[in-house]
């Protein structure tokens, strides 16, 4: 196993983090990071909402063709686990709904895909322990929903308790943590700030390298192994709108969720993955590194 394991993720849902009701990014931004990995020659794994992966199987298709995985990202970018912080609106599922709603979300990307995804992204990395258990039931390997930033425990994938998801335990699904710059002090009550998403288009790859750096560092102190776990969107890879009105009203995203998408994103995405090539770093799937790691 190579001394930096990267596992790029890409979250298929709605536009602008699922503010809005479109898929332009989808539809306009999966050609263009799946020519950036070609290029690249790297690999990725792709996290299709159940909706998203119903209609547009074609692209499904074209992302399991290029040799990258396709895995599911919930039913319709719902909270399926327990909230961080709270978002006006934003209301998790009942843990007693979570299986069936993971179930449905499964069977759809499945649909289009062939076969069944055997990777899953919480929306918002927001999981629980009613979700590991539900994943752990239909059959995935690997979840890649673990906000390092938040929990701050976990700095190299484990198997999770039935108990509690956050703590090591006997599950056989692999729990790989999210990227999160743990070398920093944090001045937010959630930890946000060691979120370095989306640092690397609202200013360049080389100041995301720096906290990479510094997590690197960081890790290897500590004697666990080096994996680089990121959730980027395809919605950032094509120009998004600073406003957009659809049904009764207009939503207005922060800044930081459109700055720079598009060309500049690209681009950066591109400069990064050669940075971390130099580095020695090693592309792969999450399904992979489940299959992997021991």
């Amino acid at each position: 196993m190579a001394d930096i394991i990267v596992v790029l993720g890409f979250d298929m849902e709605t536009d602008v983090g699922s503010w809005s009701p479109y898929y332009e990014g989808i539809q306009q931004g999966t050609p263009r990071l799946l020519e950036l990995l070609d290029e690249r020659d790297a690999t990725a794994t792709f996290f299709f909402t159940g909706d998203a992966a119903s209609c547009f199987p074609e692209i499904v298709r074209s992302v399991d063709e290029a040799g990258h995985e396709v895995g599911c990202h919930s039913l319709y970018h719902e909270t399926v686990g327990d909230p961080i912080f709270e978002i006006p609106g934003v209301k998790p599922l009942l843990p007693e709904e979570v299986p069936l709603r993971l179930k449905v979300a499964t069977d759809w990307v499945a649909e289009s895909l062939g076969r069944r995804p055997v990777s899953f992204r919480a929306p918002r990395l927001w999981g629980s322990t009613a979700m590991l258990n539900a994943l752990e039931e239909l059959g995935y390997v690997a979840d890649a929903s673990y906000p390092l930033f938040y929990y701050q425990e976990r700095l190299a994938p484990y198997h999770p308790s039935r108990d509690d998801w956050t703590q090591v335990g006997d599950l056989s699904i692999l729990e790989i943590p999210i990227f999160a710059d743990m070398s920093i002090e944090s001045t937010d009550e959630f930890g946000r700030d060691r979120d370095q998403w989306p640092l690397f288009r609202t200013e360049s790859a080389e100041a995301l390298m720096e906290h990479i750096q510094g997590f690197i560092g960081y890790v290897r102190e500590r004697g666990e192994p080096v994996v680089l776990c990121f959730y980027f969107h395809p919605w950032e890879f094509v120009e998004m709108p600073t406003e957009l009105h659809y049904g009764e009203g207009s939503v207005v995203p922060d800044y930081f969720l459109v700055e720079n998408c598009g060309d500049y994103a690209l681009e950066q995405l591109g400069v990064l993955m050669d940075l971390l090539s130099e580095r020695g770093a090693e592309y792969t799937t999450a399904q992979r590194l489940a299959e992997s790691w021991d």
